[in-house]
Parts: C-alpha cells; sequence; structure tokens
C-alpha cells in the first residue's frame, strides 16, 4: 500500500492506553475538508437565507452537516482501509477509460471549485483595500499557490488550522455585537420550516455543503495519519479517531455556518434589510454593528477564500496523480503539475469572464453536474469487498450513503434546473 505519509509509531502487536492527546494529534484532515464547507459560497448563502428569513433555515445546516459527515467519513474510510485516494481507486479498478474520463470531470469540477474559491478573496481584497477584482483574483492565487508549493502537509495543516480558528474567533466577536433570540435560533435548528419562496435558497444551501474535491481531499489526506496498517487493531482504532476527527471538524463548520445565519438575521432581518451580495452585507454592517464589526466581517471571508483556494488546489493535486496512480506530493512532478495547472484555469477563466459573478453562477452549474457522479463512484468503491476486504460498506452504510447520495443529487440537479430554466 501507498501512503502519503506514513508514521510507523507502534511496532508488532504491542497496544497501550490512549490519551486525551493521542487523540488531538489525529485531529487536522478533517479541519482541511472543513474549509471548503465553510468557502465564499456558503458565505452568499448563508448570508441570504439570514437576511430573508431569519432563523427559519437553520435547520438546513444541522442536516447538510449530518449528511456531509456521512459522506465524508466513508471517502476518508477508503483511504485508510485502502491506502489510496478515490483517485487512485478509480485508476486502479476502473476500466482506464472510465477512470480518465470521471477524473477529468473532476479535475474540471476543482477549476470551478478554485474559480469560486479565487472571486471569494478577491471581493474581501475589493472590500478591505478597494483593489479591482482581477487583480485580486491574481494575488490571492499567487499566494495561495505559494503555499501550497513552498510549504509541506504538515505546515500547510498548520496554516488552514489557523485560518479556520481566525474565522471561528472572527464570527464570535461578530455574535458578541448582536441580540440574538436563542430559543428561536435553538428550535430553528432541529425544526425544518418552509417559508413561502425559500425552497431556491434550501436548495442552495443544502446542495452546496458535498463539494466533489473535498471527497478526493479527505481519502488522501487522511493518510497523513497513516500509522500500521498491518495491525487490525490499531486499523479499527484509527478509523474510530478518524470518525472523532471528522465529527469535530464537521461540527466546527456547522457552528461556523450557523453563525452566518444567525449574524444575517439578527441584524439584516430583524431591521428588513434585503442583502443579495457578499460586498452589500459587509458594507451595511458598518451602521448597525461598527466599522470594527465590518472589517472582521471582511478579513475572515479573505482567510476563507485563500484556504478554500488552497484546499481546492490540493485535491486537484490529488486527483491529477491520482490519475498516474500516484500519492499526492507536491515535491512530485505529477502532483505539482496538477496543482498548478488548476490554478492557471481558475485564474484565467476568472480574468476572461467578463462577469465574474455570472461566471460564479455557471461553475457552480458545473459542480452541479460532476457532484453525483464523484459520490456515487465513491459509494462504488467503498462498497467493493474486492478493494476494501472486509472493511467494506455494510448493508445499511450502502442504503444510508445510497439514500444520501440521491438527496444531494437531487438538490443540485433542481438548482441546476432553476439556474439554466426560462424565468
Amino acid at each position: 500500500m501507498k501512503n502519503f505519509i506514513t508514521r510507523n509509531l507502534f511496532s508488532g502487536k504491542h497496544e497501550r492506553g490512549y490519551s486525551a492527546l493521542d487523540i488531538l494529534k489525529f485531529i487536522g484532515p478533517g479541519l482541511l475538508v472543513t474549509v471548503g464547507f465553510i468557502d465564499p459560497g456558503n458565505w452568499a448563502a448563508n448570508v441570504a437565507a439570514g437576511a430573508t428569513f431569519g432563523y427559519s433555515l437553520l435547520w438546513m445546516v444541522t442536516l447538510g452537516t449530518i449528511m456531509l459527515i456521512f459522506l465524508q467519513h466513508n471517502a476518508a474510510h477508503l483511504g485508510i482501509a485502502t491506502g489510496y485516494c478515490i483517485s487512485e481507486s478509480a485508476t486502479l479498478y476502473l476500466k482506464p477509460w472510465v477512470s480518465r474520463l470521471v477524473l477529468s470531470t473532476a479535475i474540471f469540477a476543482t477549476v470551478a471549485t478554485v474559480f469560486a474559491e479565487l472571486l471569494g478573496g478577491a471581493i474581501a481584497l475589493n472590500l478591505l483595500f478597494n483593489l479591482p477584482i482581477s487583480l485580486g483574483v491574481i494575488l490571492v492565487a499567487a499566494f495561495s499557490l505559494w503555499l501550497l508549493i513552498s510549504n509541506s502537509y504538515r505546515k500547510l495543516e498548520r496554516w488552514i488550522i489557523g485560518f479556520v480558528s481566525l474565522i471561528g474567533i472572527s464570527f464570535i466577536f461578530e455574535m458578541s455585537l448582536i441580540a440574538v433570540d436563542w430559543p428561536h435560533a435553538a428550535t430553528s435548528m432541529v425544526l425544518p420550516r418552509f417559508p413561502a419562496n425559500s425552497l431556491l435558497i434550501i436548495m442552495s444551501v443544502l446542495g452546496a455543503v458535498v463539494m466533489p474535491h473535498n471527497l478526493f481531499l479527505h481519502s488522501e489526506i487522511i493518510q497523513s495519519r497513516q500509522w500500521n496498517l498491518k495491525d487490525e487493531s490499531i486499523m479499527n482504532r484509527q478509523l474510530k479517531y478518524e470518525f472523532t476527527d471528522t465529527l469535530l471538524s464537521m461540527g466546527i463548520g456547522w457552528a461556523i455556518n450557523s453563525s452566518m445565519i444567525i449574524l444575517a438575521a439578527a441584524t439584516f432581518f430583524a431591521r428588513h434589510i434585503e442583502v443579495t451580495e457578499l460586498g452589500q452585507a459587509q458594507q451595511m454592517l458598518t451602521p448597525l454593528l461598527g466599522k470594527g464589526a465590518s472589517l472582521i466581517f471582511a478579513v475572515a471571508l479573505l482567510l476563507a477564500g485563500v484556504a478554500s483556494s488552497v484546499t481546492a488546489g490540493m485535491a486537484g493535486g490529488s486527483i491529477f496523480a491520482g490519475m498516474f496512480n500516484e500519492p499526492y506530493n507536491v515535491e512530485d512532478r505529477h502532483s505539482k503539475v496538477g496543482v498548478i495547472v488548476v490554478f492557471i484555469l481558475a485564474t484565467i477563466a476568472v480574468l476572461l469572464t467578463g462577469n465574474p459573478f455570472q461566471g460564479l453562477v455557471y461553475s457552480q452549474m458545473l459542480l452541479s453536474v460532476q457532484l453525483p457522479i464523484t459520490i456515487f463512484l465513491q459509494i462504488y468503491l467503498t462498497s467493493s469487498q474486492k478493494i476494501m476486504g472486509k472493511y467494506a460498506n455494510s448493508l445499511g452504510d450502502k442504503i444510508t450513503l445510497i439514500t444520501i447520495g440521491l438527496i444531494v443529487s437531487a438538490l443540485n440537479i433542481a438548482l441546476l434546473w432553476n439556474t439554466i430554466a426560462p424565468n
């Protein structure tokens, strides 16, 4: 088995107890995936949800997070049980023409994702320094690419954890400035409501929670915690630790996304202010909560744009390297080429798009088309006893995953239809 990073912390069959510190050492891969869950696209959908419908749609963040936990855990399960990511597994176990076709669509979907992330970072730079969007995109792309090329995975993981921490702190600060109806908010987190004309936003938020590149990414980076794949007891503990990492990380993503809706509900909805763009939201926070709040909002958006660009670029490198049956390693040629190509194509796409915001719509359309392909590829791989052995999905797992896959796919297809259908 080929591993991204192998850590032989154990030898033979010897076992020992595990402390909280041991568990903390495993935390990290899930947080890199969480970045894709709090990217600029989610910001836009969450602000629109809170500003338009108040607390009523908080439940969709809870539901989306639950579905995401199942899918991301399943993707990580593949990496742990086989030592291969989704891309490598597709290359090994599918017919060559099928794997190339499927993985090529995943590459283009990753380009579309980086397009959106770079645009979000550029919007933040425009809000902070009044830089043109085109210049902002180049700066965000250059900085994100530098982070990827010049840092080892371990250093990059620390960067991303730092970014996620700062984003979380930013929203804690924002929440401290507003009066929240916590009983209403808490009820709305678990009680589904469907206000009039809310279906489009519900589809946008739930459909955008699961992203193709994050599934590829998680199956790859979880191998940074590979210890001893020959020892069954250690494998089982690793699977449990992975689930802890995924559960904790997705919980952080849930909290940040919920905070976005709560912030918009308590500021904009409470004052009957309609918000349709992130820039508009930041500008309106100044008279409502002060200049400090609007500045923190823009800085957090910039961090989200950079961090999500980095993880999406890493996913692109992993997918491309997997097409050559290689694990991700940015120092290797195929991984590096995949990363650079994804960033170049995404940057060029933004610069050539006359209306970047219209381009954002088309990028989400591409994701809507590709996502079902990745989900059901993953389910096929993790359900195969030939590939997974004794760790293959049980019947209950298959039913759950297929149901979630159908729901997510239906939401994305419905959103795609709503986008392209004549008004």
